[in-house]
């Protein structure tokens, strides 16, 4: 049965991946790119084909995934732009030392749009490319007005391409990214599961679980771009549209649940070891995972998903396990311990139930059944508007992003020296290569170099050894395609092996002009290896962004968000009105902050040690947040999903309110100087009734202390940071 799982395993992830948008990326943009080249090459034009091709491209780099008015509109503006800026270098680049002056203005200007969010930063990406690629093209100006033209055409004809085809399919790419997003919870929950086997690491499945955590947050940011700014699907006048919002909507409340199955897992193991139940809720949590992922694959492929066999069987089976545990319980066994168990287990057939309702969403007569949803979906997604507002508030030192525009406008300067030194024949690679190098932030700037030097090195000895070995044009085309496809298609999802595809592509489209293959791909390794170093030692030492100089920020936003989810939570206790609408903005402003501070600290980790300030307390303090998260989340479903009824209300505000005061505390200690300690007490439960609580009241109440305790620790490990 294992050896048949581990043989379907990568079949499905073949065929998921070949499903996915990146793949389909990749075909569009290879298409868009190849195209204008083939027909124009037909009729004995390649060089103009080229230019065309050239267009295409550089408008791609805009076309990510989005709202299709987003990215038309990015689509125009680029190819304006790109029309202005080929002229205006053009015009200009029989002279270096103008040419040098236009380079880091242009590079400043479009390196600050940085600003107003990555669309915008890669149109800033791809007028500064054309600008590279431009620089060493001298030419009448007749001939640069004629070059400019074919540049707007190949623009003009990929964004066409791209709008048709979404047209074609309006609804594939939120398909795809609902998709991606129930996978990465899919991935959660197996490393939940983990924590139900014996003998686990707790501190490597912590920091997987932040690390998957931040993954989930990303994914689900994607598909609120998608579904929330997607205005046919807003409006939700198809049952289509209504079907991938209620998909969303019900899996972003399954993730809250999954999110809520926390315990004390080393106490539960030292309790239920010895016969054996914790390994049985291990594999029920990966057959839920897996029942997720054929959700995921179902929306990708148009098929009609399944629960993972016996699933229903082996939670009946827990039933019976936790019932006989409770007739024979002793010493050995608490209370509080089988609450703990029973608790799961019913939380994890909620789940199961939840997914029930979504395969049934899968059939069409249900989706016609579909009604509007409550929640105001305008309030979950960021506008940012252009303005130059932000812009003149952001052109001092103290901005990270102005900080950044001027260290790429000077390191492009010394790129463009080195490069106007050096005798090579496409010495603009040193500029490229400090172009998609570059980053805000030093680790990701690191990140990138490696991928850029390992990737173009085994790139280039993969096409050297293809060239060497392959010589039918006929083979050498095909092996371009897959390579075009392959490079793009990774492009997003995987940096370094979208760079040792396209390096080989790069190489054989040369070796089609009748260019010297070795020696180009020696000169690729020489400039990646030159603006590689360029932009490593300029991020270290020109202006740094640290990731401690945003630390106090996000880990006071952490703290807020915290707060403002539980007031929310203890409104369904202590108040009579609800707001759906508050109390999804709340928790979804927990897994914004949560996904910030762990890709805070995981990107520390890749700065110099000297940098890497109150790292063991900030580990401390992000899992502390996600154990606070994760309580609150339990405390939300008691009474949501269990239908828990306390009578101990009163006795339980207390603790409530001293929480608050904790959490509020805890935020201002970050922005406290002195040393000076405070005493904030712990409340505890007083049963003022004098009436026997019943398991629903024992186990709220315990929650509640848990939320304390925990707010406790925040609070006091806050004393000790001093950012």
């Amino acid at each position: 049965m294992l050896d048949l799982y581990m043989l379907h395993r990568p079949i499905r992830d073949t065929q998921d991946f070949l499903l996915s948008n990146y793949f389909a990326e990749g075909l569009r943009i290879t298409f868009g790119v190849l195209c204008p080249s083939l027909v124009m090459a037909h009729f004995g034009m390649l060089q103009y084909g080229m230019t065309l091709s050239l267009g295409a491209l550089c408008v791609s780099i805009v076309d990510s995934p989005g709202p299709i008015h987003h990215r038309r509109n990015a689509m125009f503006v680029t190819t304006a732009l790109l029309f202005l800026v080929t002229i205006i270098v053009g015009l200009t680049n029989k002279s270096d030392l103008f040419t040098g002056v236009l380079l880091v203005v242009f590079s400043f200007v479009f390196s600050m749009l940085f600003l107003y969010g990555n669309r915008a930063a890669s149109i800033g990406t791809s007028v500064l490319l054309i600008m590279i690629l431009s620089i060493d093209d001298v030419r009448p100006w007749q001939e640069v007005i004629f070059y400019s033209m074919l540049v707007f055409i190949g623009s003009i004809w990929y964004t066409s391409l791209s709008y048709l085809i979404y047209r074609l399919r309006p609804y594939r790419l939120a398909q795809q990214t609902l998709s991606d997003s129930i996978h990465e919870v899919a991935d959660f929950l197996r490393a939940k599961a983990k924590f139900y086997s014996q003998n686990t690491n707790y501190d490597k499945n912590y920091a997987d679980l932040l690390q998957l955590q931040v993954d989930v947050h990303q994914k689900q940011d994607e598909v609120r771009e998608v579904l929330f700014k997607t205005r046919e699907i807003v409006r939700e006048s198809t049952p289509q549209g209504r079907f991938l919002l209620i998909v969303f909507t019900d899996m972003v409340d399954l993730f809250e649940q999954v999110m809520s199955t926390y315990y004390n897992y080393k106490q539960l193991h030292e309790q239920f070891d010895s016969v054996g139940i914790l390994s049985h809720y291990e594999e029920a949590i990966n057959k839920i995972a897996d029942s997720l992922d054929d959700i995921a694959f179902a929306l990708k492929s148009g098929g009609t998903p399944h629960l993972a066999g016996n699933l229903e069987k082996d939670l009946e089976k827990l039933r019976q396990e936790i019932s006989d545990l409770e007739q024979h319980k002793n010493k050995e066994y608490n209370t509080l311990g089988i609450i703990a168990l029973k608790n799961i287990e019913v939380n994890i057939e909620n789940i199961v139930a939840r997914i029930k309702t979504i395969n049934k969403y899968f059939n069409k007569k249900e989706q016609r059944k579909i009604k509007k949803g409550e929640v105001d979906v305008g309030k979950f997604v960021n506008s940012q508007e252009i303005n130059t507002k932000l812009l003149l508030n952001n052109l001092t030192f103290s901005s990270s992003t102005f900080r950044h525009s001027v260290r790429v406008a000077i390191v492009m300067l010394v790129g463009f020296v080195a490069a106007r030194s050096l005798d090579f024949a496409h010495s603009y690679w040193i500029l490229l290569t400090i172009l998609v190098i570059s980053k805000p932030g030093f680790s990701l700037t690191k990140e990138r170099n490696y991928h850029r030097i390992i990737g173009t090195i085994l790139g280039a000895f993969i096409g050297m050894g293809i060239l060497h070995y392959i010589h039918d044009k006929n083979t050498l085309f095909i092996i371009l395609i897959l390579f075009m496809i392959a490079g793009y298609s990774f492009q997003r999802k995987n940096y370094v092996v979208s760079v040792i595809f396209m390096t080989p592509y790069i190489l054989i489209i040369f070796d089609f002009l009748g260019m010297g293959t070795m020696s180009i791909a020696t000169e690729r390794i020489y400039d990646t290896l030159i603006g590689s170093g360029i932009a490593f030692i300029g991020s270290y030492s020109l202006f740094p962004n640290w990731e401690h100089e945003k630390l106090k920020e996000a880990m006071a936003d952490m703290i807020k968000s915290n707060q403002w989810y539980f007031k929310e939570v203890t409104k369904l206790y202590f108040e009579k009105g609800f707001d759906l609408t508050n109390y999804k903005l709340a928790r979804k402003e927990v897994y914004v902050t949560t996904s910030n501070l762990a890709s805070m600290f995981q990107r520390m980790f890749s700065e110099p040690k000297s940098k890497q300030v109150y790292m063991k307390e900030l580990h401390q303090f992000t899992v502390l947040n996600h154990l606070l998260s994760s309580y609150i989340a339990s405390l939300s479903l008691y009474i949501k999903e269990h239908n828990f009824v306390c009578v101990s209300y009163q006795d339980i505000k207390p603790i409530a309110e001293n929480t608050n005061y904790l959490l509020e505390n805890a935020g201002e200690n970050l922005n406290k100087q002195n040393d000076e300690l405070s005493n904030v007490p712990l409340i505890r439960l007083k049963n003022t009734s004098g009436l026997e609580l019943s398991d629903a009241d024992v186990v709220i109440a315990e929650q509640f202390d848990l939320i304390q305790k925990v707010s406790y620790d925040i609070f006091k490990l806050t004393e000790k940071i001093k950012i």
